[in-house]
């Protein structure tokens, strides 16, 4: 399989900027039925300088009852950004979130621009298709014997 990730990676993000209320970043995840954010720079708006996951939301504020209002999402959002390029081979993409340990890879052009994101969801999905068609060349070669010894 060699697919790149820019042939099935999710190219419409959600994004906000560093100075959004953690609140106003929950709202919008909930808006658009996404776990993540990808804050980016507010001079800049379509370069990435972290992510806002639904899980830092929890962790960080609610688990510690502290103020969404109060805090934003560049006080909680992780600064450590993994990217990928949409020329990435999607198993590459793979070892890259294993190694790093990552459900979402941030997709940036050669100049550093956001083009998209991809998920563990997105890969699932891509090789579910994929085995799908292993599995019917697989039942279509075992019917072809049947046919041909019939």
């Amino acid at each position: 399989m060699s697919t790149r990730l820019k042939d099935f990676a999710t190219a419409v993000v959600a994004v906000v900027e560093p100075e959004t209320s953690a609140f106003v970043a929950a709202q919008l995840m909930r808006k658009h039925h996404v776990g993540a954010l990808v804050v980016v720079d507010a001079a800049e708006k379509s370069r990435p300088v972290g992510i806002l996951t639904d899980r830092d939301l929890v962790l960080a504020l609610m688990a510690e009852g502290l103020d969404p209002e109060v805090f934003t999402a560049g006080d909680i959002m992780s600064v450590e950004l993994v990217q990928a390029n949409p020329e990435m081979d999607a198993m590459d993409a793979v070892a890259l979130m294993r190694r790093h340990r990552l459900r979402r890879l941030v997709i940036v052009d050669e100049v550093g621009r956001l083009t998209g994101v991809v998920t563990m969801e997105d890969i699932l999905e891509l090789l579910t298709r994929e085995l799908a068609d292993l599995a019917a060349g697989v039942i279509g070669a075992r019917d072809r014997e049947f046919e041909q010894r019939a």
